[in-house]
Order: C-alpha cells, then structure tokens, then sequence
C-alpha cells in the first residue's frame, strides 16, 4: 500500500472515531440530563446509571478526557453500586497516571479516590511510585498527588514524601519504618549524604516554586524538611522566592502557616515588606483561618516597619473589627498585641509555632533544630507525643521568646511596637468603641468576653493605660449598668450575672482590676448583694472579697459581713484553709 494511502485511511479512521465518540456523548449527555434531577427517584437514577456505564464500558480511557464525558462519570461513580464502582477503578486504573495530567479527567480521578477501597488507594499511590516530583510541576497532576496524600495514612503519606528526598529512597524506601519520620531520621539510618540529599531535594523544589505550584500540602511538608537540613545560602534563596503574594496561597495548611512564620522571621525587611504587601485584600480572610491567623500573629510580634503594618494589616482589622472580635481564630492577633504570647489564649502548639527557628539561620540557637525537627515529626501523626512536645517547647521557648534573637524578632523593644500598632494606629481605640457598643453580646460570647476582659484591665502591661483612662472607664460602666438592670422574673434570658460565659468574666474583672470591682459594687451591688448572694451569681458576690485589693475589700466588707457570719457567703480566708 502506497505510504499516502496509509495516511489517508489513518485519518478516516480517526474521523469515524471521533463520530463515534460524538454520538456517545449526545446519548450521555441526554441521559445525565435525567439521572442528575434532584426530583427523580432512587431507583429510576440507578437505571440511568447501569444504562450510561453499559454504553462506556471498554471505553472509558478513550473518552473521560472529554469534559461532558467526564461529568457524566462523575455523577455514576457518585451514585452507582459499589460493584459497578469497582470495575470502573478496574478499568481505570492502568490510565491514572495519563489521566492525572488531564484537566478534565482529574476530576474523575479525585472522584473515584474520593470512593475508594483501602485497597484501592494503596494500589493507586504504588503507582504514582516514581512519578510523584513530575507530577508536583504539572499544574493539574499535582493536585491528583495532593489529593492522594490528603486521603492516604502515615505511611503512605511518608510513601510519597520519601521519593522527594532522595534518589536512593526511591529504591529502599522499604528500609525506612513511620519511626523515622524526620529526614534527619532517615538520612541517619541510612547513611544518605546530606549533599546529596540537598541537591535531590533542590531539584524538586525549585521548578515547582518556579511555576508558582505553592498551594499543596506535601510541598509545604517537604519545604519544611529542606529547611531543617539546608545551609544557610539555600534557605536564604527559598525565603526570597516565597517572599511574595505566593506565601498568601500556602499559609491555608499548618505546615504552610508554619513556613509563612519562618518566612517572616527569618527574611529581611524587604523581604518581609514584600509579605505584608501580598496579604493587603486578604487580612480579614487570613485573620478567620485556622492556620493563616498564626501568620498575622508571627508579622505583628516580629516586624518593626509599624507604619507599613498599620497601613496594610491594621486598617484591614479596623474594617471587620466587630467581626474579628467575636470568631475564634480572628480574636488571636489581636489577643497578641493586648496580653503577647499568652498561654491562656494560645495552646501550647500554638506557642511551639510561634517560636520555630531554621537550624543553618540560628546556630547559636541549639534548641532552634531542635524546634523545627520537632515540629516536623508532631504533625507527620505522632499523635501521642503531640501534647508533651508541644509543652516542652513551651518550657524551652520561655526565653527564647521573650529574649529573642535580632534576627528573628527585629530591632525594636517589643512593647514600643505594641504601643504603636495598638495604641498609635487608632485600634484600641477602635477595640474600646466595638467592647462599649457591643457590650452584652461581648460578655455572652465564648470568644468576645475574651477581647472585653483584656481592654477592661487595660491590657497586658498596662499597655492601654493612662492614653485610653477614660474609654476604659466608660467601659467599666457600661458592665456596670448592665449588670445593674434588675433580675428578670420570667424570661428565658439569663441576666449577666447568672450567664455562664459573663459571669465568670466579670468574677475575673473583679479580681483583677480594682477600678472595675470598685464601680461595679457602687452601681449594682450596694445594697442588693443578698438578692445575688445565691445561686451561680453568688460567685461573683464571693469575688469582691477575694480581691487582692485592700480598698475593694474596705469597701465591701460593711454589707457582705453579715451574709458571712449568717453563713449565705463563705469566708474567703477558710476557703485557702480548707484548700490547704
């Protein structure tokens, strides 16, 4: 056959397959039409599904690239039975690895690993063996690799890892148990050298950050080992390249949060700038993250440029303030700059976050390694060690955060830095205005009574004293008056002092600001300390005597005497009798 005819025949060929696809794509679009109504029944849907899957069978690899195609398989692999699941997996299964480079089969990919077996999952991750650091440079097949390390166990998880380290572990990752679960840990066991390790590892990352792929979760994994081992010059260069809008799109995962800490700490001022100039438009939404809140927290401790500060991340805070006051992560920053590094705010993790170091960048700093390797084999699933490792660090970092290096925490004293993003910038004063409106609902909530108690005592230091006396005074009245209305007889709210959550922060306010206790007896408790000497507000009442306060005691002492020796209130001093 003369050669132009082969051609000629091969491309008729393809014409009348790409017919016959087109055709399979019209009858499966017209029967996805049906099947994904919300109204139809269980069992006619289960009809459609068998019909549509009988129609591709032989054919899926040829035809799951299309995005109709696609979408169809999707919804059958949703709600197809688990046998019908299983032998389109079959079927798959020796195409992942193409399929994982296109963009409209991933979906299908993520799907079925959404839908599969232990076993399934453990056969697709051996054969991603090999390919894993190509697929990490390809904007589609990383999140295939993303995902599979989302869903896979400890070992798998260090399955994939290790094929990013090292040449050699691709060969003997056998060799390595989950107790080696730190590279230091394995490069020991196996006797890697760390030069070899580092140009592997240099290999992998560099055309990955080059391509901006920053989002996943075992790239931030990895970045964190590179850290742990990696002279100063090759930690210098990664800080420089993440020092931009990218670090925005990793602080989302704790080991990315972690990384945007270090970036922080350890980057020069320009550096740090370029960071701080990449989260203008998205402070509130790093503020509510889990981990990103940790980041802000990490900028405002360290960063001495306040003025740029205030500009970007401040004046973000001053838009949401109310907001941020009263959700659980968004209350961490600015707990940081009224009462800094407070355990009763930060768990003991949090802590250990905070005052990680980079080894090659703090070689004085012998618990620094430490710190970081640590980290690393906390949340690789050591679940067991997490909470006494954590407050180890705690213990360790009790100086170090408080007497930390230049290089991590800039050249200013830390409590003029707090006196010009708090008190400069106009955000206590801001904070007083939300606390004041705000009032009851602060008091009520779990998170906001956290922010009042901190600005009614003036903050950590006395940081917001004598500048904001007054505020903080109408404050204390504010409390005051609404702790002064008169007990409801029948309704289903509780009055402030018999709530849960603000009564046991207005017992705190007593104990610990003198000014408060003092304005809160003359307006609500002269002369009606019985009416709340019962009950769970009696806790409160209880309190003015417990204050360490001479004064406040000398003023209550007349009224609340005669409930003590009636036996109402129990004295304070046979209280820390009984105790001891």
């Amino acid at each position: 056959m003369p050669r132009f005819l082969f051609f000629i025949e091969l491309a008729d060929a393809r014409k009348k397959k790409r017919r016959r696809h087109y055709t399979l794509e019209q009858e499966l679009a017209r029967l996805w039409e049906k099947m994904r109504r919300h109204e139809i029944a269980k069992e006619d849907r289960a009809k459609l599904v068998t019909e549509a899957l009988q129609k591709m069978k032989g054919k899926i690899s040829e035809i799951v690239g299309s995005h109709i195609s696609s979408r169809v398989l999707q919804t059958c692999v949703k709600h197809c039975s688990q046998a019908e699941r299983d032998t389109v997996f079959e079927e798959l299964s020796p195409h992942f690895l193409n399929l994982a480079y296109n963009a409209y089969a991933v979906h299908l990919v993520k799907k079925m690993l959404d839908n599969a077996s232990k076993k399934q999952l453990a056969g697709f991750i051996s054969t991603l063996h090999g390919h894993v650091a190509p697929l990490l440079r390809h904007m589609v097949g990383s999140v295939v690799v993303e995902h599979a390390y989302e869903l896979a166990n400890a070992a798998q998880k260090q399955e994939l890892l290790l094929e990013l380290y090292s040449t050699e572990l691709q060969l003997f990752k056998d060799l390595v148990s989950l107790k080696e679960s730190r590279l230091l840990d394995v490069m020991s066991k196996l006797k890697l050298q760390k030069g070899s390790v580092l140009r592997h590892m240099t290999s992998v990352i560099q055309p990955i950050l080059e391509k901006g792929i920053v989002d996943h979760s075992i790239l931030h994994r990895v970045l964190l080992e590179y850290f742990s081992i990696a002279d100063k010059s090759s930690v210098t260069d990664i800080i420089q390249q993440l020092s931009s809008p990218l670090i925005v799109r990793m602080i989302g995962t704790r080991d990315g949060a972690k990384i945007g800490i270090l970036c922080v700490k350890y980057g020069n001022a320009k550096e740090r700038k370029k960071i701080i100039k990449g989260l203008k438009g998205h402070v509130d939404k790093t503020a509510y993250h889990q981990y990103g809140c940790m980041v802000l927290v990490c900028i405002l401790s360290v960063v001495d440029d306040t003025k740029l500060i205030t500009k970007e991340i401040i004046r973000g805070f001053q838009s949401v303030l109310k907001e941020l006051v009263l959700d659980k992560n968004g209350r961490r920053p600015l707990l940081q700059l009224l009462h800094p590094n407070s355990s009763r705010y930060f768990s003991p993790d949090d802590l250990a976050t905070l005052s990680l170091s980079i080894p090659s960048l703090s070689p004085k700093d012998q618990s620094g390694e430490s710190s970081l390797t640590e980290t690393i084999k906390v949340s690789l699933g050591d679940e067991e060690s997490k909470e006494d490792m954590a407050v180890d660090e705690v213990n360790k970092d009790k100086t170090s955060v408080d007497d930390s290096d230049l290089a991590e925490s800039g050249k200013k004293d830390p409590l003029v830095r707090r006196q010009e993003l708090l008190i400069k910038s106009g955000l206590a004063d801001s904070l007083l205005d939300v606390c004041i409106e705000s009032v009851e609902e602060l008091l009520r909530s779990n998170f906001g009574k956290e922010i009042l108690y901190e600005v009614a005592t003036g903050g950590s230091d006395g940081i917001m004293l004598p500048t904001l006396d007054d505020k903080i005074n109408s404050l204390h009245n504010a409390v005051a008056s609404l702790a002064a209305m008169p007990k409801p007889a029948d309704s289903q709210e509780e009055h402030v002092l018999e709530n849960f959550h603000s009564s046991r922060t207005i017992r705190k306010l007593i104990l610990d600001c003198p000014n408060f206790a003092s304005t809160l007896w003359e307006k609500a408790f002269k002369g009606k300390s019985e009416l709340w000497a019962h009950g769970h507000s009696c806790k409160i009442v209880s309190a003015f005597l417990e204050s360490p306060d001479l004064k406040v005691q000398k003023l209550v002492k007349k009224e609340l005497q005669p409930l003590i020796d009636r036996g109402i209130l129990k004295n304070p001093k046979h209280k820390e009798q009984e105790s001891q």
